[in-house]
């Protein structure tokens, strides 16, 4: 095999869904990607942004809707060999023992019993579970259970190694456990891979492990950025300029927030284009009164933040996003910014703070008028939301559509604006409301 010759190269890729009655759905649109041996690159980005979806075109388990896709030179049209996965939910038998969960791609490949359970044995002693073999997976641990994933994955000594998020199951330690052993192997040239290709959300993550980084916008995913990672290993995190580099795509990724928050054609008048993050109103009050408060008075850098609340940037950036969208903050260049009127909010007690978060509703979130307006309009003052989840998802994908309206229905009840019956599912106004109305 030439191994000059790039393992995988994306050309044009283009993955969308067929919608009855509305527009197709596009998950990624014109994406490209190579990747060579002798090298880690991790795809970077928010979850919904495709990069899963990317990964299964790589593994040849999806064929894109249009868009070149080959394997070593060739069009790839199947499950590619010599490409293994590990996934983010360990997806372990059960009922088989750590051997037989290790040995079982061997089986599927038609390697004898003898060469099976001697590579097996080396797998896992690789990976660190020897004296394990007997186990099975309710008797490990998370981190053990992910190890057990990832000797089944190293067993068939796959040229590419494609791992979809394998670390953000575990806990913090475990995660930064596993990653040390990967790189060591890695580096120590014990892995039987020649690339591998990481899905994840977590920026400090991708700057640890890859060569390279593909940052992703969302709707739809596209590759925005490619970042070359200079840096040797093993890497000291707390480095300046290893700290610099996860500021530098702390910026990039709100850049591309705040453009989406900012563009005038975002918000059309009826508002049903525009996705929202369910955050909850209680950890938005949170971090605002967090802002106001020393050591930040108002500014805050975005990784020094995620690291002190222990968030990652999935959790992080949608509520900066929201916070922004709402007129309580800014994001600007890898920072959060407290407005005045997040300072109001801030100071404001109980009830007043209902008051301002209701007016900022109604200033930017037009899909709450239109509720509201709906149910003014009937005489029972009962509308049902599965209508605006239809409109919703005229716009967007179902996902994008239920987080949509549980935001709003979270997001109006608490600044008193409609009531919300659950198991009606119907939109409502309060009884002292109705009074008045009357």
């Amino acid at each position: 095999m030439d191994s000059s010759q790039p393992l995988v190269t994306i050309r044009n890729c283009r993955q969308a869904y067929h919608k009855e009655a509305s527009a197709d759905l596009v998950v990624l649109d014109d994406v490209d990607l190579t990747l060579n041996e002798g090298e880690i690159v991790a795809l970077l980005g928010r979850s919904g942004s495709g990069k899963s979806t990317l990964l299964r075109i790589v593994a040849g388990l999806l064929k894109p809707t249009s868009g070149e896709v080959k394997w070593r030179g060739k069009d790839l049209k199947g499950p590619a060999e010599g490409v293994a996965m590990v996934f983010q939910s360990f997806a372990l038998f059960p009922w088989l023992t750590v051997q037989e969960n290790v040995q079982i791609g061997l089986e599927a490949l038609g390697v004898g019993r003898d060469d099976r359970e001697e590579r097996s044995e080396e797998a896992i002693d690789l990976i660190g579970l020897g004296g394990y073999d007997t186990a099975y997976p309710k008797e490990l641990s998370g981190g053990m259970r992910q190890r057990v994933g990832l000797a089944r994955a190293l067993v068939v000594h796959p040229d590419l190694l494609l791992m979809d998020e394998p670390f953000s199951a575990l806990d913090v330690l475990t995660a930064e456990t596993l990653r040390t052993d990967l790189i060591d192997l890695w580096m120590e040239g014990k892995l039987p891979v020649k690339s591998i290709l990481i899905v994840t959300h977590n920026i400090e993550e991708a700057v640890l492990l890859a060569d390279r980084i593909l940052v992703f916008s969302s709707n739809p995913g596209r590759v925005a950025h490619e970042l070359k990672i200079p840096f040797p290993h093993p890497r000291n995190r707390f480095d300046p300029a290893f700290r610099k580099k996860v500021d530098d795509i702390y910026g990039i990724m709100t850049r591309r927030a705040a453009a989406a928050v900012q563009a005038p054609a975002a918000t059309p008048p009826t508002g049903f284009a525009t996705p929202l993050h369910p955050v909850s109103t209680n950890l938005m009050s949170g971090l605002l009164e967090t802002l106001s408060a020393p050591p930040y008075d108002g500014r805050a850098d975005l990784p020094a933040l995620a690291a002190a609340l222990q968030f990652e940037v999935d959790e992080l950036l949608p509520l900066g996003e929201t916070l922004q969208l709402l007129g309580f903050a800014l994001l600007e260049e890898g920072d959060l910014i407290l407005t005045d009127m997040g300072r109001k909010f801030a100071d404001a007690e109980t009830e007043d703070r209902k008051k301002i978060f209701g007016d900022a509703l109604r200033a930017h979130v037009p899909l709450i008028n239109a509720i509201r307006a709906v149910i003014d309009q009937r005489g029972n003052h009962r509308a049902s939301s599965l209508r605006f989840l239809d409109e919703l998802e005229d716009h967007m994908s179902p996902e994008y559509a239920t987080e949509t309206l549980r935001a709003v229905i979270s997001w109006g009840r608490y600044a008193e604006i409609f009531e919300y019956d659950e198991e009606a599912q119907q939109f409502g106004l309060e009884e002292e409301d109705e009074e008045e109305e009357g």
